[in-house]
């Protein structure tokens, strides 16, 4: 039986795949150890994330992660966004081999990023 919500499911559909017009927060997040990329964009109205996207390379872990830390970031306030941890990512998409982990490091890293830019920008 198929589980859903998995990593092979968010790799071969990842959610929330592409460009978010008029975002209000991009983080671009590089891991040169293993190549991956992540640009994570964000839309905020009255303190809570309405909508986010991504565009990811490198391999299916880092994929995955990057749409889970999508689906968790949408709906969310900013408080909660903030606290999304490494565990509730991998709650969603399941273990992974110790090689493979940095693509929830990337994943979290560009949460972090991200709000980081969002705050950047209100404050200037």
């Amino acid at each position: 039986m198929n589980q859903p919500d998995g990593l092979e499911d968010h790799y071969r559909n990842p959610r929330n795949l592409g460009e978010l017009e008029d975002a209000d927060a991009v983080a671009l997040v590089h891991n040169p150890a293993c190549g991956d990329m992540l640009r994570l964009a964000i839309k905020v109205t009255e303190g809570r994330i309405v909508a986010a996207r991504f565009k990811a390379y490198g391999c299916a872990a880092a994929i995955a992660a990057s749409s889970v830390a999508t689906e968790l970031l949408s709906g969310t306030s900013l408080e909660q966004a903030a606290s999304i941890s490494d565990d509730d990512i991998r709650a969603v998409i399941g273990p992974l081999p110790p090689m493979k982990v940095h693509a929830i490091v990337l994943a979290r890293e560009g949460i972090r990023q991200v709000l980081e830019r969002l705050h950047k920008d209100e404050t200037e």
